[in-house]
């Protein structure tokens, strides 16, 4: 017996990143949350499920960043998030190929990295969609933002 269904169509859901840059694909106005925030306030940031990382600033420099695997369940409520927080390996420059960056993301397992320029001033967050081919951009953002507050 033969099979008769049509081939599957080809996949037309692939990075359209080829000549963009990071600062071409960043959020440029990310939640951001100051140096004294404590566990407590971003545990509760946690539980929006659109919140990933937390960017810790003090001004407009980043300080650390923070994922809710960061927070020993022991870590007391009133302590400093920041802690916690750690830039190692959650980072990317603003001129690496937007391409570079989703391979990055790829392989060390994550969707998220803050970007931020040699002074240490946060200019956005890279954000990997959930089908891990493209960036979510500020109209995604403001219209996710537009829903939780409907």
């Amino acid at each position: 017996m033969t099979n008769t269904s049509p081939a599957p169509a080809p996949c037309t859901d692939t990075p359209a990143l080829d000549g963009q840059y990071v600062l071409d694909v960043v959020v440029r106005l990310p939640k951001t949350m100051g140096i004294r925030a404590t566990v407590a306030e971003s545990r509760a940031a946690f539980t929006d499920d659109h919140v990933h990382m937390l960017l810790l600033t003090e001004g407009s420099r980043l300080v650390g960043t923070l994922v809710a695997g960061d927070l020993p369940g022991s870590a007391a409520d009133e302590a400093l998030a920041c802690d916690y927080a750690t830039l190692e390996g959650r980072t990317v420059p603003p001129h690496l190929p937007a391409e570079d960056a989703r391979q990055l993301l790829l392989m060390t397992g994550q969707r998220r990295s803050a970007v931020m320029d040699d002074s240490g001033r946060l200019l956005g967050l890279l954000c990997l969609t959930r089908r891990l081919t493209h960036f979510c951009t500020e109209n995604d953002v403001a219209a996710r933002a537009s829903e939780r507050h409907c």
